[in-house]
């Protein structure tokens, strides 16, 4: 690993402070099976926060509580015993779900292959009544099962007081508020993606504060777009960018994704798109702050990425395809990622080049343009089918939706040819589609930049708008119209409901559509 120190120390004086607020339970519900919900399960009122606080609990009985929107904090519940002295410890468990069907369906089910330490629970016994609860551990979550595991015959407890205390990096005092014409359905899109962003700002961009609750560099990069848009802490992207670049891989590369605690550390996972990426964040970041002394610092991170990306060129100028790489692009399992990496490189030199500019870095942006034109050509040549007019992957020349889209925002293409290049997409729907917002993204921006608005608007319409009906207060990690329990982890109840790469909405709406 390759530590750059005095980049870590800066990152870590850059470390926010998070404001709380003391968020109270809105009601009492029951989660009650319904083939026509979201995922089979929906939610019914049963009761009042007032009526719950009067009654006591024995031996297996449980509530659920609704706190009436997506949290990311920390619990307290205030516990008295009814009746006799307490002659033997509550036991308790606690469950917390992002979803009704992780409060409904039993963990013990779960046959993902991420770990199941994941799943948000807690199995406590407490000896000592009346206590005020306070969990160390934080939690991401709308819905808080209680179960009873047990008290004894003599006694019962009662919950006087249940809350959460949530945190968070962003400030709603910054936020600017959307124009009364904007359409109804896109006040709440964007409010919506605002309450995403704002749950996975912490003392990083988390990718997802219930999981993996870390810094994803492919993430950050969509999370900054929505941030300049609307909270501006342009210290936590520079933050972010200063981890990443303070700890690099052996060779130079920037790891995919960062630890915090105990303390800063790269993971070893190393994605050929994520690395490339560093440099249109950082193109981004200085876009939005003009903060030249942080691009003065990090910007040999960023010209290594380019070096490290273009070693990766065949004879041909294309970027090789074969086993000793991943560049994930999107989690579709039949894709292949050989023309949508090759066109993240263009994409991340085009914005390198302006870096360089910017700089004054004559030699390094004459360096830059040269190989702008080597990709631009070996795309032209070598992965565009003049019969099918698509742009193709891999030996067996797959067209997919995320080969065309990288492409159109690479500019491989002229504007007009790219928008034609957009419609022609649309009437073929190639097999190899997209499965996630991440995706669902990069095909939005592709739309507008390509001089589509319209299509834009309809597919976040489709997509994330589909999400608000199916119930979402945070948008999801993944998310198929056509497959609603689909995950790419083997099991709906370990996916992210609160994740980083779906919050952008807000920032189409504000950008593009005001």
């Amino acid at each position: 690993m390759g530590i750059h120190q005095n980049f870590v120390e800066l990152a870590e004086k850059l470390t926010p402070d998070l404001y709380e607020s003391i968020v109270l339970p809105r009601s009492v519900i029951e989660v009650v099976a319904d083939e026509e919900a979201f995922q089979g399960w929906r939610t019914r009122q049963t009761g009042s926060i007032a009526a719950l606080q009067t009654q006591s609990f024995g031996k297996d009985d449980s509530f659920i509580l609704d706190f009436g929107d997506h949290l990311v904090g920390y619990i307290s519940l205030s516990i008295k015993s009814v009746g006799s002295p307490q002659d033997a410890p509550l036991g308790l468990k606690l469950i917390f779900g992002e979803m009704p069907c992780e409060v409904a369906e039993p963990f013990d089910s779960y046959e993902g292959w991420l770990s199941k330490s994941w799943l948000q629970e807690e199995t406590i016994f407490v000896d000592v009544l009346p206590t005020v609860l306070q969990l160390p551990r934080r939690y991401c979550f709308r819905y808080l099962k209680v179960v009873i595991i047990d008290t004894s015959r003599k006694y019962t407890v009662s919950f006087t007081d249940i809350h959460c205390t949530a945190v968070t990096s962003a400030d709603v005092r910054d936020l600017t508020p959307l124009p009364a014409n904007v359409q109804e359905d896109l006040q709440v899109m964007d409010a919506i993606s605002i309450k995403t962003l704002q749950d996975c700002m912490q003392t990083v961009f988390e990718d997802g504060p219930k999981r993996d609750r870390r810094l994803w560099i492919g993430d950050l990069r969509l999370q900054a777009l929505a941030n300049y848009q609307t909270f501006h802490h342009h210290d936590l992207v520079k933050r972010c960018l200063y981890l990443f670049g303070g700890m690099t891989l052996a060779d130079g590369a920037v790891g995919a994704c960062v630890f915090e605690k105990p303390n800063p550390v790269v993971d070893d996972t190393r994605l050929y798109d994520y690395s490339l990426f560093f440099v249109a964040t950082l193109f981004d970041y200085y876009e939005a702050s003009a903060d030249r002394e942080a691009l003065v610092d990090l910007w040999p991170i960023a010209l290594e990425q380019i070096h490290i990306g273009l070693a990766r060129l065949d004879e041909y100028g294309v970027v090789r395809d074969d086993e000793t790489w991943w560049c994930f692009t999107d989690w579709h399992p039949e894709l292949n990622k050989q023309a949508s990496a090759h066109a993240i490189l263009l994409y991340c030199l085009k914005r390198g080049l302006g870096l360089a500019e910017v700089l004054e870095r004559k030699q390094e942006a004459t360096f830059i343009s040269e190989q702008i034109d080597r990709v631009t050509r070996a795309a032209r040549h070598h992965l565009w089918d003049d019969e099918l007019s698509f742009f193709v992957s891999g030996a067996n020349k797959q067209v997919s939706w995320a080969s065309q889209v990288w492409m159109a925002l690479a500019g491989v293409l002229n504007e007009e040819q790219n928008g034609q290049l957009m419609d022609r997409l649309f009437d073929s729907s190639p097999e190899i589609g997209m499965t996630t917002p991440y995706m669902y993204h990069h095909l939005i921006e592709a739309l507008f930049e390509s001089g589509r608005p319209e299509k834009a608007l309809e597919q976040m319409r489709a997509y994330w708008g589909e999400m608000v009906k199916d119930g979402a207060d945070c948008f999801w990690e993944i998310y198929n119209p056509n497959d609603k329990k689909l995950s790419p982890y083997g099991s709906n109840l370990i996916n992210s409901y609160c994740h980083a790469w779906s919050c952008t909405p807000t920032y189409f709406i504000r950008k593009y559509l005001l």
